[in-house]
């Protein structure tokens, strides 16, 4: 077992795949021996957001607190606390954060071994 406070893997940053504004990354599985999978918490600051980019795996956007707005290829959906976004293996996505308060989420995808 391994327990991380988050306080001690917080970090602000610009956001990935784009930099669209700044964001506060909490690398919480980044520190677990043989992992295989990520988990994640992202707070996208106003007008933040995390670009469009392709996903090799499957992954999770939950929203914590603050709304959002969610793409996978055409489609776009709204987001706010309690919901989640499954998004599939191939599909080109990315999400916003909309409001007035910054946007919470947890992201979790399995980590993807280089061949």
């Amino acid at each position: 077992m391994v327990v991380i406070d988050e306080a001690s893997v917080m970090r602000d940053e610009p956001t990935p795949h784009g930099s669209m504004g700044m964001s506060t990354a909490y690398r919480i599985s980044d520190s677990v021996p043989g992992r295989t999978m990520e988990f994640r918490k992202r707070v996208l600051h106003l007008g933040a957001a995390i670009g469009p980019h392709p996903l090799a795996h499957d992954e999770v956007y939950y929203v914590l607190s603050g709304e959002g707005s969610v793409s996978s290829g055409n489609e776009r959906q709204p987001l706010k606390a309690g919901m989640a976004a499954y998004l599939y293996t191939g599909a080109t996505v990315g999400i916003r954060q909309v409001g007035k308060m910054p946007l919470t989420l947890i992201v979790a995808y399995p980590v993807v071994v280089a061949r």
